[in-house]
């Protein structure tokens, strides 16, 4: 097996977060920066920004977005989603992924002929940089899980960390120490997924 899909094995959903990182909140903060900083994008554009969060910064995260969906969730339906918000703040910190608008705009504005396709190699670059930072902090022991609560916590979370107008966020991902073992991980049939010629 390469190096490389022995780490990618090792990137597994996990739920179960504690506190007690196995480095420092400076070496995951580095780490966490060195995956997405050579995370590939369209055009070498690098589009994609991160907030990352620890401790009590953390906790006002999952607080946020525990209260913002309270106000949507009925109450008689609310206890799952409470659970969930608990055990997500349950974890050492998390990062928030976004894209920055304005270097889309400048590459549609260069490159008028690519203009409709921007928009799609930012996600693209979005999802290059989640599964970097995810697998990197993987192979470092710790877990993490990804989540998505925009654009319903877009607003209080610009205001509350001084996030610029023009960073739309995609996607966060609650990270700490694995207080669980991974399941097994199933797949299905490769005939459904692949074709090859020769």
């Amino acid at each position: 097996m390469s190096n490389a899909i022995s780490l990618f094995t090792q990137r597994r959903t996990q739920y179960a977060l504690g506190k007690n990182l196995p480095l420092s909140e400076d070496q995951v903060d580095a780490l966490i920066r060195e995956a997405i900083r050579l995370a590939p994008s369209s055009f070498n554009s690098q589009s994609s920004r991160a907030v990352i969060l620890f401790g009590a910064q953390h906790e006002k995260l999952w607080n946020i977005t525990r209260e913002t969906l309270r106000a949507v969730v009925p109450p008689e339906n609310f206890a799952p989603t409470d659970a969930k918000m608990t055990a997500f703040a349950a974890g050492a910190g998390s990062v928030l992924f976004f894209e920055d608008q304005d270097v889309i705009k400048e590459l549609q504005e260069k490159f008028p002929l690519y203009a409709d396709n921007f928009p799609v190699f930012s996600e693209h670059s979005a999802g290059m940089a989640q599964f970097a930072v995810w697998t990197a902090l993987a192979e470092a022991g710790i877990g993490a899980s990804l989540q998505h609560y925009g654009p319903l916590i877009d607003a209080e979370v610009a205001a509350t960390w001084g996030v610029p107008a023009h960073w739309k966020m995609r996607a966060q991902m609650p990270f700490g120490s694995n207080a669980q073992p991974f399941g097994d991980k199933t797949f299905i049939a490769d005939d459904v997924r692949f074709k090859t010629f020769r």
